[in-house]
């Protein structure tokens, strides 16, 4: 045990919770010891929750979102207007968009954006399934709402390219989005008026 923990399943608690994305060792040991001043009840609670998640959370067969089921709330909803297929790169993002209430057709999530560096290429995106949406002709636009950074931009492009025969209209964001931004931590007007504002995506080649 290390001599600055008084208890080792301390020391385990709080070196799990740092292992998670922005916590640190100080906000960790918060995190337990505010743990530890609840109830069994309500710890059982938390436990069970992320156990379940973990174990029975599905990916929408159509999107990729996240869902409660095979697929999802928004796929099934026939209020959405399923003429428009907004791209995404991760379920934050639909959260994002759907946060701006200006936005009512259909998402596809493809799991993360083109990057050699990170040895991420086209097929190992959620690409493939994107294009077979588009086969029986009910969609006539897709929307790219990927992150302006040179990732983004890089796979908005091959995209479009994909699509290039398929007769469907390609657009993106509106440029209210400063380049380099990351789509989820735009504000709500901004990003609801770069999908209102969205125009045709030209690839230069």
């Amino acid at each position: 045990m290390n001599g600055r923990y008084p208890s080792s399943l301390l020391e385990k608690a709080v070196n799990e919770f740092a292992t998670l994305p922005g916590i640190g060792t100080k906000t960790a040991m918060r995190l337990v010891l505010h743990l530890l001043k609840q109830s069994d009840d309500a710890v059982d609670r938390f436990a069970e929750a992320i156990v379940r998640l973990k174990h029975e959370v599905k990916y929408c067969k159509v999107c990729h979102n996240i869902s409660d089921s095979d697929v999802c709330s928004i796929c099934s909803d026939k209020r959405r207007d399923a003429s428009l297929i907004c791209v995404v790169e991760n379920v934050r993002d639909v959260m994002a968009i759907e946060a701006t209430m200006q936005y009512n057709g259909l998402y596809h999530v493809l799991g993360g954006v083109i990057s050699p560096m990170d040895g991420i290429g086209p097929s190992d995106l959620n690409i493939d399934s994107l294009a077979e949406r588009l086969k029986d002709g009910s969609v006539t636009e897709v929307i790219l709402a990927l992150s302006t950074t040179m990732e983004g931009d890089t796979t908005s492009f091959f995209i479009s390219r994909r699509l290039a025969d398929t007769g469907v209209k390609v657009s993106v964001l509106a440029r209210g989005i400063s380049i380099g931004d990351e789509l989820e931590y735009a504000d709500e007007v901004t990003l609801g008026r770069s999908i209102v504002d969205r125009t045709s995506f030209e690839a230069k080649i």
